[in-house]
């Protein structure tokens, strides 16, 4: 009786034995199936974004060719002002913390050849000069109560809520520049300012583009180390008497029918 049992005992662990090792193969089936079907799948996918990338790349490579035949070579270098007037277009970020009046002052900067200086320095040296670039533009402007909507490259989009805070930090900005060229005399960067002030921060209301687009063009119009403001600025800063602008000169400004009177600031005490 006892050996029987022992028999019945020995069977029965080897039926489980037998089991367990199905299992396990079983499992190691499934899961090599489920690699092959996600290498598929994965393939499949990578097959679409090259069809697509290389249809996006076509189309690229003929639109910028096509503006280099109708508007020159220099139309098809996007700067990065032209790069964060349109996410701003798309985006519409909400500027209702920076004012309390509906008003609010758009200060747009960017490097002066700047993709000359990248190849000049080396990307190295290019970045480390970005990063303190950034560094010091976002100080100034926290020092005049200004919020940094959205930086890109070496381009900035900044927000006061007046326009002689814009202004006065763009002075800030080029003084600082000024001292640091003055002192390391080797990768000096010259910076161009734009601003313009308007009414209307909602996301929703068409006078925040226009507004944007307005200190876009405007700082798209300065030299490097220049800081150029729409006739609005310079309205709203009639009674600050340690600003002074020149005579101004009439611009086009893309988007926006008729010449435009820009000035650039003079001086500050």
């Amino acid at each position: 009786m006892h050996d029987h049992l022992l028999t019945a005992v020995y069977a029965l662990a080897g039926v489980a034995v037998i089991e367990a090792a199905a299992l396990a193969v079983t499992w190691v089936l499934l899961t090599r199936t489920r690699h092959e079907a996600e290498e598929l799948r994965q393939h499949a996918d990578n097959r679409r974004w090259l069809l697509s990338s290389g249809r996006e790349a076509v189309k690229t490579v003929w639109q910028t060719a096509s503006l280099v035949r109708k508007e020159g070579f220099s139309a098809a270098v996007r700067t990065s002002i032209e790069e964060l007037a349109d996410w701003a277009e798309v985006e519409r970020p909400d500027l209702a913390r920076v004012t309390s009046d509906g008003t609010v002052a758009i200060l747009f900067s960017d490097i002066e050849e700047s993709t000359a200086l990248n190849e000049r320095v080396g990307d190295r040296a290019w970045v480390k000069l970005i990063g303190e670039h950034d560094k010091l533009v976002r100080r100034l402007v926290k020092n005049r109560s200004g919020h940094v909507v959205k930086s890109q490259g070496d381009g900035f989009m900044i927000a006061f809520a007046r326009a002689e805070q814009a202004v006065r930090c763009g002075i800030d900005m080029q003084d600082a520049l000024e001292k640091d060229a003055q002192r390391k005399r080797h990768n000096v960067i010259r910076v161009r300012i734009g601003v313009h002030a308007g009414r209307s921060v909602r996301r929703g209301d068409d006078l925040f583009g226009r507004n944007v687009a307005m200190a876009a063009r405007v700082a798209a119009q300065a030299e490097g180390g220049e800081i150029l403001v729409s006739d609005t600025v310079r309205e709203a800063l009639s009674d600050c008497e340690d600003l002074s602008f020149d005579d101004g000169r009439d611009a086009e400004l893309k988007g926006f029918a008729g010449a435009h009177r820009l000035y650039a600031v003079a001086a500050a005490a």
